[in-house]
């Protein structure tokens, strides 16, 4: 099963936009794919779910994760990086049942003309951290606000060339 984070918690995101057309387009090449995105985690996390605490409201989310084999990441550009919530999730999550050994795509976006690089380096070292393994084709969309249609999808050629060359390489890997 594949697992799309939305690494965001902030709503309407173009993140989330971009993660739900992902699970479009794997569910179109006859993939198992969901979205999870951070605005779901439990508003009490930081106090209910750090440092082997576990709250009613999280285990199902540390089930989701368990179970997935294979994470797309999509990331959006925070103050040069990648969200903080992002990395609360992964603190929040059981080590190492959660991302140990298992397989990741990332995707930076930003509304500037970098598509988030640093932060998605930046998550790449943590990923490597944690043992989980990340594809090396890594997508960077800037200017994300600019890149979807009325309905939601993508129109930009190259964006949707290099999308799809990622997800038809990571299907595979």
């Amino acid at each position: 099963m594949i697992t799309i984070i939305s690494s965001t918690n902030r709503e309407g995101s173009a993140t989330l936009k971009l993660a739900e057309y992902y699970k479009k387009r794997l569910t179109e090449k006859g993939q198992q794919a969901q979205v999870f995105s951070l605005e779901a985690l439990p508003p009490t996390l930081i106090a209910t779910d750090l440092y082997g605490k576990r709250s009613e409201a999280f285990k199902p989310i540390q089930e989701l994760v368990t179970a997935t084999q294979k994470f797309i990441f999509i990331i959006p550009e925070y103050n040069g990086s990648f969200p903080g919530i992002l990395k609360v999730f992964i603190d929040a999550c059981a080590w190492p049942d959660s991302f140990y050994e298992k397989k990741a795509a990332l995707v930076g976006v930003s509304s500037g003309k970098y598509g988030n690089i640093r932060g998605v380096d930046h998550f790449t070292g943590v990923c490597n951290y944690m043992h989980l393994h990340v594809m090396p084709l890594k997508l960077h969309i800037p200017l994300i606000s600019k890149e979807f249609d009325t309905e939601g999808n993508l129109f930009n050629a190259d964006t949707i060339k290099y999308t799809e060359e990622q997800l038809d390489k990571f299907i595979k890997y």
